[in-house]
């Protein structure tokens, strides 16, 4: 459960393409589940959807963050490259960065509301 105030972490990559919690989390299913369709429903998502995001990180960076195989007699699947990998790494790194160093801020921010937030 989250905590309110709470901060996100986007970062703008071009002016046509950005990594959010998003992003992040698809990859990381996509990483613990080896599959594209898994993921998207474990986000609540279409699979439509989780493949436009996947293509839109794949144009960015010079090597793909997820190649896929078809199904067939020996199933389809997904997974991370390298490149995935570490677009994941950064983005929880610095997702975990930026919660220590605003801590205090939030709680600042928390104890001005005019009434006590609960966690959602």
């Amino acid at each position: 459960m989250a905590e309110f105030p709470a901060l996100t972490l986007r970062i703008l990559l071009s002016p046509d393409t950005a990594v959010g919690l998003g992003k992040a989390n698809l990859l990381q299913y996509i990483l613990e589940t080896g599959s594209i369709a898994a993921a998207s429903r474990r986000m609540g998502m279409s699979y439509k959807r989780a493949w436009y995001l996947i293509d839109t990180m794949n144009a960015y960076f010079r090597e793909p963050v997820v190649t896929a195989t078809k199904g067939g007699k020996m199933g389809g699947g997904a997974q991370l490259t390298p490149t995935g990998r570490a677009v994941l790494n950064a983005y929880r790194h610095m997702e975990t960065e930026v919660a220590r160093v605003t801590e205090a801020d939030l709680r600042a921010l928390a104890a001005l509301a005019a009434e006590a937030v609960d966690a959602a």
